[in-house]
């Protein structure tokens, strides 16, 4: 069967440790330095950027770029000019996610919940994490996991105010899914992800680690967060 990545959407999710040394500039170097990375982020042709601040929350990480586009190659050209920035010199890469925004297996019609990554406004907290299916998952029929994913769905749906973001993996990196989560109100999120551990798929669950707990903040004031 051909294929095309001509409609592709590819997402990204780019974890910085910010090196020490930075603090340590006289403020008006970090000001300056900190306006040109900003604007080799807004500059990006066909890459959209969402900016989140992770410091104190993730150990040796303190900065995520969420990023989509049409180019992978493209994606990973604009990643190579951030490094080249005079900041991009202080900012080590931790963790890189990257996937394709694809139709799920076992949702016929999605709603806005269940794929917010286009949404024009982004929510306060934002938790991702890679997650990866035993192969005994795959080996049981479509009609058992169907059943195990609608459980897995109608809990979901008790929490219209969590929405999803689910980017397939399998094939381009070392997980098969990284899933995100966009909430106003962490406690509600974990009695979400408390709800889902009861389920039967959750046995099929082979890897859901490391999890990022991200604060989103317009771009310039995430890197301002950084001096």
């Amino acid at each position: 069967m051909e294929s095309s990545t001509e409609n592709a959407i590819f997402v990204q999710f780019l974890f910085y440790r910010l090196d020490p040394a930075w603090r340590r500039l006289a403020e008006e170097k970090r000001s300056c330095r900190t306006s040109q990375f900003a604007e080799a982020v807004e500059s990006a042709p066909g890459i959209t950027s969402y900016a989140y601040n992770t410091t104190g929350l993730k150990a040796q990480t303190d900065l995520l770029l969420w990023r989509h586009g049409s180019s992978l190659a493209d994606l990973q050209a604009s990643a190579s000019r951030l490094q080249k920035t005079d900041l991009g010199a202080y900012l080590e890469i931790k963790y890189a996610l990257t996937g394709l925004v694809r139709l799920s297996t076992y949702t016929k019609r999605q709603t806005t919940q269940e794929q917010a990554v286009f949404a024009q406004n982004r929510g306060t907290y934002l938790v991702v994490y890679p997650f990866t299916k035993t192969t005994d998952w795959y080996l049981l029929s479509k009609a058992t996991r169907q059943g195990m994913m609608n459980e897995h769905i109608k809990i979901g749906h008790e929490f219209p105010n969590v929405k999803q973001v689910l980017v397939h993996s399998f094939g381009l990196d070392d997980q098969e899914f990284v899933l995100a989560y966009e909430t106003e109100d962490p406690l509600e999120f974990q009695t979400l992800v408390m709800d889902l551990r009861s389920t039967d798929g959750r046995v099929y669950t082979l890897s859901d680690t490391p999890i990022f707990t991200c604060v989103h903040r317009p771009l310039r004031e995430a890197l301002e967060l950084l001096t």
